[in-house]
């Protein structure tokens, strides 16, 4: 019976891989609720500092902030590439490191540079593998992305643009859509789109008063704003992964119980085959007796 025996070992070690990605399942499911809580608290702040900054903006129109501004003499361009830490959340960080290959071969067909930033362990060995100009990172983010781990290395690129050594800052993330969807996108951070930084529209005007001046203030809220977009963005990252981590590890469950089950067959039915042998054989030799 050492074929029976090899195919117990198998069904075993089947076993345990299921008990594992059962566990990886669940923890999954809790960080999951916790991460879209966090994820939707972001989304009022970053509306509300959007319309702040768009009010601002409008009732200011002698004074266009850096980030407004649309440079093109530089050829060069920045990109923030948001991933995971850790692997085994299915095909999400391979959509959105398809869509940043996709816009270093634009970029490059245009004849510009790149420079890249990357948030996550899984994008940083990407750009290093592609030969891209890493100029910072940020990994080990945790299940709790803290702004002031973020904002030091996206820094490098924010300063580079508003001292015209940038074209254009992108942002690459996964957006959240629900538990069984995550979305890739490529989104232009800088100059800011006027479509994403607009005037509320009403029949009120808004009027201001300023300390110390209407320079400083909108200088300083523009910059907390795109600050806004980056932790957006890296809240709805961190709900992707642990989502799709959770729709991976039970696949991966389902599918080492589907294994499970053809194992147990084909064992029984070589011990069934083992037997019958063996019933033939006496019964032969009884019979040659």
């Amino acid at each position: 019976m050492a074929v029976g025996k090899e195919i117990r070992g198998k069904i075993k070690s089947v076993e345990n891989t299921k008990k594992i990605t059962k566990a990886m399942e669940m923890v999954a499911a809790s960080k999951m609720r916790k991460a879209q809580e966090r994820m939707r608290a972001a989304r009022p702040y970053s509306d509300k500092i959007r319309n702040i900054a768009s009010n601002l903006a409008a009732a200011n129109p002698e004074y266009t902030h850096p980030f407004l501004i649309k440079k093109d003499k530089s050829k060069t361009v920045g990109i923030i590439v948001v991933t995971t830490d850790k692997g085994l959340c299915g095909g999400l960080n391979t959509n959105a490191l398809r869509l940043v290959t996709s816009k270093l071969r634009e970029v490059e067909g245009q004849g510009n540079k790149i420079e890249a930033v990357a948030i996550g362990n899984k994008g940083l060995g990407f750009l290093n593998r592609i030969g891209a100009r890493v100029v910072s990172h940020a990994v080990q983010i945790g299940d709790t992305p803290h702004l002031d781990k973020l904002i030091g290395p996206v820094k490098v690129l924010l300063d580079a643009y508003q001292e015209g050594k940038l074209d254009a800052v992108y942002l690459v993330y996964t957006k959240f859509i629900n538990t069984m969807k995550q979305e890739p996108v490529l989104e232009q951070l800088l100059p800011l789109a006027s479509d994403r930084l607009q005037a509320d529209k009403g029949n009120h005007s808004w009027d201001y008063l300023y300390e110390p001046d209407p320079a400083t203030v909108i200088d300083e809220l523009l910059v907390r704003y795109v600050e806004a977009l980056i932790y957006q963005a890296v809240a709805e990252n961190l709900a992707s992964e642990q989502s799709a981590r959770m729709v991976a590890m039970k696949s991966a469950s389902d599918n080492a119980g589907n294994v499970i089950g053809e194992l147990k067959l084909i064992y029984n039915k070589t011990r069934q085959a083992a037997i019958t042998k063996e019933l033939s054989e006496i019964v032969a030799g009884a019979a040659a007796v």
